[in-house]
């Protein structure tokens, strides 16, 4: 639906699955290689020129290796460059701790201007994926590996960037949480 939209990986397309984007839009996607820290600078570039690039790969790549390229090169321009993240926390479990990123919430929250969103399962990254495309300035979106069970039953509830979402009224305790852990936290609710 938006023709400036284009996407940006490093070797990362099916792992991340951005692949799709770029079998539909071959002519608005960029394999950059093993370079993530160039992914970004490129992501930058293509966002300078009116673009809105979402630059895809695993949450330890985009917030630790890339950490001065997003602060600097995306970040203090307020560039619409859109990071989404995958594999976040210890979602890739058999990969190791060289592959987990439980840091990312806290590095990428501490950036002035960015906006961190964690969706609790696939119908809310849809949705926030597309939310995120009115956003002047960058994102970063944090996602498991896309096997989470749903927490919602369909697209028709009250989202909204930064707006608490209430999954199960009550009022002996107050369950806060993000991600993943919303599935658990309802679960533990009932």
């Amino acid at each position: 639906a938006n023709d400036k939209i284009v996407g940006v990986t490093a070797d990362l397309a099916k792992t991340t699955a951005i692949v799709h984007f770029a079998n539909a839009f071959p002519e608005r996607f960029f394999n950059v290689g093993i370079a993530e820290q160039d992914m970004m600078g490129i992501a930058a570039g293509l966002a300078k020129v009116g673009l809105i690039p979402f630059a895809s790969t695993m949450a330890i790549f985009a917030c630790l290796r890339v950490g001065e390229q997003v602060r600097t090169d995306i970040a203090y321009q307020n560039l619409p460059v859109k990071i989404i993240a995958t594999h976040a926390g210890i979602s890739f479990g058999h990969a190791g701790t060289t592959h987990h990123c439980t840091e990312d919430l806290a590095v990428m929250r501490s950036i002035a201007g960015m906006t961190v969103i964690c969706p609790a399962d696939g119908i809310e990254t849809s949705l926030a994926v597309r939310a995120c495309v009115d956003i002047p300035g960058p994102v970063y979106i944090r996602i498991g590996r896309g096997f989470e069970p749903p927490c919602y039953a369909d697209e028709n509830y009250d989202f909204g960037i930064g707006k608490a979402i209430e999954m199960v009224p009550g009022t002996d305790v107050t369950i806060i949480c993000c991600g993943i852990a919303v599935l658990q936290s309802i679960q533990a609710a009932k």
